[in-house]
């Protein structure tokens, strides 16, 4: 939000500043702005009210009722219930995106990079509802195919830079091919969150993803690269969060 409402004041302060651009033009701008704005609103409040009540139970009626708008105002800014869906998905790998170079910029090492992304993901984790995910693989499947390939192919581009950086740094093995390590990587990612083979009333998905990032590493870390991890899982009591 905040980074939002920057974009916000510098769209309109840079209008105003250009004597050449005629009124309609700010009009147009600012108006813009005010419906970017509004659907960022109305993005976070279906993903909160999905996130307590799953996507099957709320309406677009209730999303209205909760936006303190008409459904009529409500579908000037989604189509219906799938492109809202959609929508939120692009916004949450936006930020993803975003977060995902921010801790390889601040990361001091491959290995720092991965359980910064781990760790990311756990806290993801903890807020996330089963009955989400549930509701949106059965009455959603084509927008959840759709969003999780485009989500998988940027995966791959992080996993792939990572095991480059670390066969570089001397903390990956050297033998590796970084091309298919990130793909498997998203593969194994693909089964943690697969409910046949790890049904959720055996399961907890924050477990499973922990094991899975151990087998990541372990898998393609040298001797150098094993110690400083396990330096990393000392510092924190054998935990990765």
């Amino acid at each position: 939000m905040e980074t939002l409402n920057i974009i916000k004041v510098s769209c309109v302060y840079f209008t105003y500043l250009c004597p050449t651009q005629k009124n309609t033009t700010k009009k147009n701008t600012i108006h813009r702005i005010k419906t970017m704005d509004v659907k960022y609103q109305i993005l976070n409040k279906a993903e909160s009210l999905f996130m307590r009540y799953g996507i099957k139970s709320v309406t677009m009626d209730d999303l209205a009722r909760e936006m303190g708008m008409s459904k009529k105002t409500l579908y000037q800014y989604v189509s219906n219930k799938a492109d809202l869906i959609e929508n939120i998905f692009r916004l949450k790998i936006e930020e993803e995106q975003k977060m995902m170079a921010q801790y390889k910029e601040e990361s001091t090492n491959a290995i720092d990079e991965v359980l910064k992304i781990a760790r990311h993901v756990i806290r993801e984790l903890r807020q996330f509802s089963p009955t989400v995910m549930y509701d949106l693989q059965k009455y959603y499947r084509g927008t959840y195919r759709q969003m999780e390939a485009y989500h998988s192919r940027h995966i791959i581009k992080v996993i792939r830079e990572n095991v480059e950086r670390g066969i570089k740094e001397g903390n990956y093995r050297s033998n590796l091919s970084p091309d298919i390590v990130s793909k498997l990587y998203v593969a194994k990612s693909s089964l943690v969150a697969d409910q046949e083979l790890f049904p959720l009333q055996q399961y907890h998905i924050e477990r499973l993803f922990k094991e899975h990032i151990i087998y990541h590493i372990h898998g393609i870390a040298s001797p150098q690269g094993l110690a400083l991890f396990e330096k990393y899982l000392e510092a924190k009591q054998g935990e990765i969060d």
